[in-house]
């Protein structure tokens, strides 16, 4: 089985590829042809998975999965949520993001938060969706330099540490795109 991811970032594909059965081969964007940029133009983070998987289907006739992320910020009714990319602007720099974050809940006591990853797969003409979630809280400072986006000021319920500063494989182990990629990886298993 082929099945196309809507990624480029060969990191991601890599690692998605080494949990699958031999039986199931993942393609990158780039192997397809696809170079455009998908829009990702939905009011939710949900939407935005439904809307990349949705356009690899259609376009390039591939069955596609297609994973979006966003961080929910309690106090802050849910943003930057389907925004977190451009939370500070359309240059997606996440030290940008994470100063206007810090900046928003100075002085707010309620610092909860959660990541959410949201995998829309389509498959034989049928669509799937697998949600993982990380729950946590926003501390008050950076801390760490692993990962990316805004792990270093995401302390993730349990833990004394930021994302930013726990191994990769913890991470991958508790965090919300590994429960999410986890359970696609079940279901694909499950199906062969």
């Amino acid at each position: 089985m082929k099945l196309v991811f809507a990624s480029n970032n060969k990191n991601k594909i890599a690692e998605i590829q080494s949990m699958l059965p031999e039986s199931i081969q993942i393609l990158s964007l780039e192997e397809i042809g696809c170079l455009e940029e998908i829009p990702e133009t939905a009011e939710t983070i949900e939407g935005n998975a439904i809307l990349k998987a949705d356009y690899v289907t259609q376009k390039y006739g591939y069955d596609c999965f297609a994973d979006d992320t966003g961080l929910e910020v309690t106090a802050l009714n849910g943003a930057p949520g389907v925004y977190s990319a451009r939370y500070a602007g359309e240059q997606k720099n996440a030290d940008d993001n994470m100063n206007k974050l810090l900046q928003a809940l100075q002085n707010q006591e309620n610092r909860s938060a959660q990541f959410k990853t949201v995998i829309a797969l389509n498959l034989d003409g049928k669509q799937f969706l697998f949600t993982g979630i990380a729950k946590g809280k926003i501390i008050a400072e950076k801390k760490g330099t692993n990962g990316f986006g805004y792990d270093p000021v995401f302390q993730p319920e349990n833990f004394a540490e930021t994302f930013a500063e726990l191994p990769l494989e913890t991470k991958n182990t508790i965090g919300h795109r590994g429960k999410a990629v986890n359970q696609l990886i079940d279901f694909l298993n499950s199906t062969k």
